[in-house]
C-alpha cells in the first residue's frame, strides 16, 4: 500500500473533442475581403490619428503647464528683486533719517538754548524796571 503512494500517478489522458476545429478561417470572396480590409485600414488610420492628436493635446498641455511654472518662478523672482529693492532702499535712507532725525534734536535744542535766552533777557528787564522804579 505504501508502495503504491509513492509510486507516481499515471496522467488521465484528455478527452477528444467531438467536434473538428479548423485550423484556418473560411476565405471570404476577394469581393467583400477588399472593403473590409480598406475599411479596417481606414478604421487604423482614425486610431492612430486620433492617438497623435491626443498626443499633441498632452503635449500641448505639458508646455501650457509649463509656461505657468516659469511665469510663477518669474513672479517670484520678481517679488525677491522688489524685497531686494525694498531692503536697499531702506538701508540707504536709514542714515539720511538719522541725519534728519539729528538735525531736528539740534534744532530743538537751539530753540531751547533761544527761549532760555529769552526767558534770561526778560529776567535782566524785568529785574530792571523793578530796580528803576524801586529806587527812582
Amino acid at each position: 500500500m505504501l508502495l503504491e503512494l509513492l509510486l507516481p500517478l499515471q496522467p488521465v489522458p484528455l478527452p477528444v473533442p467531438l467536434i473538428p476545429v479548423p485550423l484556418s478561417l473560411p476565405l471570404l470572396p476577394l469581393s467583400l475581403t477588399l472593403p473590409l480590409l480598406l475599411l479596417l485600414l481606414l478604421l487604423l488610420l482614425l486610431l492612430l490619428l486620433l492617438l497623435l492628436l491626443l498626443l499633441l493635446l498632452l503635449l500641448l498641455l505639458l508646455l501650457l503647464l509649463l509656461l505657468l511654472l516659469l511665469l510663477l518662478l518669474l513672479l517670484l523672482l520678481l517679488l525677491l528683486l522688489l524685497l531686494l529693492l525694498l531692503i536697499l532702499l531702506l538701508l540707504l535712507l536709514l542714515p539720511l533719517l538719522l541725519l534728519l532725525l539729528l538735525l531736528v534734536l539740534q534744532l530743538l535744542l537751539l530753540l531751547q538754548q533761544l527761549l532760555l535766552l529769552l526767558l534770561l533777557v526778560v529776567l535782566v528787564l524785568l529785574l530792571h524796571y523793578y530796580c528803576y522804579y524801586y529806587y527812582s
